[in-house]
């Protein structure tokens, strides 16, 4: 059974450049969208205690504090359950940052993205270098003691000095998990259909391996392929998805894995609103779906994969099946204790890799 929820919260004031994200700025939805997402959770949740919660979106931090507390007073929570909710620097306030810790949020994932203050503004944020300032330091005082922050690279007029400032200042912080994330244009963005300059691909490698050594250097452990943090501080609810166990996603676009099955919730706010028990996709994963998703999702993760597990998991001989590949890319990817993992060079080109794995 899941040991972990989702909850897609798709309210935006605005929409930044780059998001393609299912996002709205249809606030005047959020009671009836509320509704909705009881009436999913009411209908599918089993009742079992739960791990993690993590509240995505959007901007989950434009909903009130009675809104979250009739989500979260649907769940079943452990006594040392992980609840992490993303939060807009500019929506910070210590009366509401105290509220979200009392309500039994413990984990902030805080939207920055950088501290250049040019950039913030050419790439639609609504926050300056003041409010991540600010936004950590309300959270401090408020009780938070696990906070992450977003940093993206490869942005527009982005060098790796200024990269490097931006990196720095995240230290300054004294937070405990970073998230990067490599600039991708998609198609249903701003950007998509408006074509920015950006760093090339090898500006882009050289600014993810400075981004490794400096956080590793300063006690921050890549634990993940975008992923840092001090010791103990890794994101239980991102691990769920990366240990390929099952999880449950509420609210509209919201993405799901229960008995097996793979579902994602309608797009559309309205639609979702209308009926919220209606999946848009499902799909059954066969035995090789599960087997190519457990390969290409520990493939991410730092200690890789663990062969012996694989084996017992699928009924297959890991290493004579994957021999070619392992035999292919073995400059990128090294024997660990339990298994196969992706060295540094391996992680540049890992969705090259990766793809060799899937059929």
């Amino acid at each position: 059974m899941p040991k972990s929820a989702y909850i897609h919260i798709p309210f935006c004031k605005s929409k930044c450049k780059y998001c393609s994200f299912v996002s709205f700025s249809k606030l005047e939805l959020a009671n009836d969208y509320i509704f909705a997402i009881k009436k999913e959770i009411m209908a599918d949740y089993a009742g079992e205690s739960l791990e993690t919660l993590y509240f995505g979106g959007g901007t989950p931090s434009l909903m009130d504090i009675d809104k979250l507390s009739d989500i979260l007073s649907k769940f079943n929570l452990a006594s040392d359950s992980e609840v992490t909710l993303e939060l807009n620097p500019d929506d910070a306030s210590l009366e509401y940052l105290t509220q979200l810790s009392q309500l039994g949020i413990n984990r902030l994932s805080i939207g920055s993205q950088t501290f250049d203050d040019g950039i913030l503004k050419l790439i639609g944020r609504r926050h300056n270098s003041e409010d991540i300032l600010n936004a950590v330091n309300l959270a401090k005082k408020a009780g938070f003691k696990n906070i992450s922050l977003d940093l993206i690279y490869g942005l527009p007029t982005q060098t790796i000095n200024n990269l490097k400032t931006d990196i720095q200042k995240f230290l300054e912080l004294d937070i405990q998990h970073i998230s990067t994330y490599g600039l991708k244009i998609e198609p249903e963005s701003y950007w998509g259909k408006n074509s920015p300059q950006i760093p090339d691909d090898d500006t882009q490698a050289d600014m993810y391996e400075m981004i490794n050594g400096i956080l590793e250097n300063a006690g921050f452990y890549r634990y993940e392929i975008s992923n840092f943090a001090k010791k103990g501080y890794e994101s239980r609810h991102n691990l769920t998805y990366w240990n390929n166990k099952e999880y449950y996603g509420f609210g509209a676009a919201a993405h799901g894995y229960v008995d097996g099955v793979r579902y994602a919730n309608s797009k559309s706010i309205e639609n979702y609103i209308k009926a919220p028990l209606e999946y848009e996709f499902s799909h059954e994963l066969s035995a090789k779906e599960k087997l190519e998703e457990e390969i290409f999702l520990g493939f991410r993760k730092r200690e890789g994969i663990d062969v012996l597990l694989i084996n017992a998991k699928y009924g297959i001989d890991f290493v004579n099946q994957y021999k070619d590949i392992l035999e292919k890319y073995s400059a990128y990817i090294e024997k660990t204790s339990a298994g196969f993992t992706l060295n540094q060079q391996g992680v540049l080109i890992s969705n090259l890799i990766l793809s060799e794995f899937l059929d």
